[in-house]
């Protein structure tokens, strides 16, 4: 079991495809009950069955773009024609509470977020005083392969170009503080939890 945490944290997390991100990060929220998701916003339109303020915030481009104008993001970027990014506000509203918040975000928009923190925050700012982020590789390229096949969602050409987008990925990882091997799943989820458990004052 992991420990409670003491500090408040803003966890950003990046990994390629399939690596199992989501399912260390489920594993975390069930775990710290002070552990919040940040949910971002998008100007692209539910799909299946996602819910607005649980999936994402869905905002028109109008509001969008006034939110832009209020440097109310921490970062955004417009993707395929449409917008994607995270609010500030409800991140420190959580940290000031003495909470923790975990953000799952590429790595593009990962290197905003440190920039920001980094070079426009006070030391002593709750969004660079709580900061860590980590970013989840695969053993391999080769066994991320067998798991994205396995996974059999995807068609050929999806698997190659997920693949070319993992290396890239993957050659940016040193970018950030922590790297954890998602080899086994249990194992990962332990070196997590220390991580955790260490930057929070609990270890």
């Amino acid at each position: 079991m992991c420990a409670m945490q003491t500090k408040p944290l803003f966890i950003v997390m990046s990994a390629p495809s399939g690596c199992g991100k989501s399912t260390l990060i489920d594993m975390l929220l069930q775990e710290y009950p002070d552990l919040q998701y940040s949910i971002s916003c998008t100007t692209r339109k539910p799909r299946g069955e996602e819910e607005d303020g649980i999936d994402y915030h869905f905002l028109t481009i109008e509001r969008f773009r006034e939110l832009l104008a209020e440097d109310a993001f921490l970062e955004s970027a417009e993707v395929h024609g449409n917008y994607y990014g995270t609010l500030k506000q409800p991140i420190i509203d959580v940290l000031n509470e003495g909470n923790s918040m975990i953000l799952d975000i590429d790595v593009v928009g990962a290197a905003k977020v440190r920039h920001y923190v980094f070079h426009h925050l006070p030391a002593e700012d709750p969004l660079r005083a709580g900061y860590m982020d980590v970013f989840i590789n695969p053993p391999s390229l080769e066994a991320l392969r067998e798991r994205l096949e396995g996974r059999g969602t995807d068609s050929p050409e999806s698997i190659e170009r997920r693949l070319a987008n993992a290396e890239g990925e993957m050659a940016r990882a040193e970018e950030y503080m922590y790297q954890v091997t998602n080899d086994e799943l249990g194992i990962a989820y332990k070196r997590l939890c220390d991580l955790i458990d260490v930057r929070s004052g609990r270890m």
